[in-house]
């Protein structure tokens, strides 16, 4: 019987082919990247929540999943960064405020003083958030994995110190982009200004804004305090951040890695609210000995002045008065 042998053309051609396979099988082991993106400085709490939920994901996922992420508006701001998502050029972000330019239900959470501390806003996120306000979400191509925090906002200026609404007056104050904080400081009597959080330091610097309104860990991260004189404890607005995806992008990953991504987001709240909790007496005492002057605000007068925004909204956006009176009922 006559032995079978290749030619050395076909020997090569077997060599090459083996390595092309062996090439292809290297890059389908290769670990899908999925990039976070946020707008926090190093520091803050966006940063701590993301490095955190990446951390666990990685080791779950090892081999299969990497999320890296990329802070400070490396990727965008929040408006550019929602619009990546839908286009899916961008698999994840944390963004707050901004969600109410997508779903006006998301402006609940604009309410000034709705949400009286954490465990109160765990009874809004399982009965209001989950049933009523995601559903409306992915209607608009986004999903949410969990609900996190950007934490209570205070008032800083470099005009003088901010004790009740009539403070406000004629004050330049940046606001996130989203109409209800516009609405609530046009109500106070300031001007309030959408602008960028990366454009607001050096708005601070130059005298363009004369305050702005941010929970302490994105003051003391982004370094307001070297651009700001007084800080006002006004706790206006408890603001959520949701952990987002572009629903298009993230269906076409695996339902395995789908499941191991939403419980680890959810799992992951737990860390973030303990990081948010103690930064709030750490950082407030780190923004006073920074030379701030620190003082307390009237809240009653600020809630005196807030009733014409919850009407507003309660009147101007479909199916939001019942969710309002259920919120305000969690609370008692």
């Amino acid at each position: 019987m006559k032995a079978f042998t290749f030619s050395a053309a076909t020997r090569r051609s077997l060599i090459v082919a083996s390595a092309a396979m062996a090439l292809h099988g290297a890059v389908l082991a290769q670990p899908i990247e999925l990039k976070l993106g946020h707008v926090g400085e190093p520091g803050s709490l966006f940063q701590l929540s993301a490095d955190e939920y990446a951390k666990r994901v990685n080791a779950k996922l090892a081999g299969k999943v990497k999320v890296v992420t990329y802070g400070s508006s490396q990727l965008g701001g929040d408006k550019e960064m929602i619009q990546k998502l839908k286009l899916g050029t961008l698999d994840m972000a944390i963004p707050s405020t901004v969600m109410t330019s997508e779903v006006d239900l998301f402006g609940i959470f604009e309410m000034p003083y709705i949400v009286k501390d954490r465990a109160h806003m765990a009874r809004i996120e399982k009965e209001v958030f989950w049933p009523s306000i995601a559903p409306e979400t992915e209607k608009k191509g986004l999903k949410v994995l969990a609900v996190w925090e950007n934490g209570y906002r205070h008032i800083t200026n470099n005009k003088k110190p901010v004790k009740g609404p009539d403070d406000l007056k004629g004050i330049k104050l940046r606001v996130p982009e989203g109409k209800w904080r516009v609405k609530m400081f046009q109500n106070y009597g300031a001007n309030p200004s959408p602008m960028k959080f990366s454009e607001l330091f050096t708005a601070l610097q130059t005298g363009v804004m004369d305050g702005q309104e941010n929970p302490f860990t994105q003051i003391y991260s982004a370094k307001l305090q070297e651009v700001q004189k007084f800080l006002s404890l006004s706790g206006h607005v408890y603001t959520p951040a949701y952990l987002t995806v572009g629903s298009r992008r993230y269906g076409n990953l695996p339902a395995d890695v789908r499941k191991v991504l939403e419980d680890t987001a959810r799992e992951t709240q737990a860390y973030v609210y303990g990081e948010a909790s103690k930064a709030e007496t750490d950082l407030l005492a780190k923004l006073k000995q920074s030379g701030m002057q620190v003082n307390e605000v009237d809240k009653d007068a600020f809630i005196s002045a807030s009733k014409s925004i919850y009407e507003e909204f309660g009147k101007e956006v479909a199916g939001a008065k019942p969710l309002i009176d259920k919120a305000v009922a969690l609370g008692k």
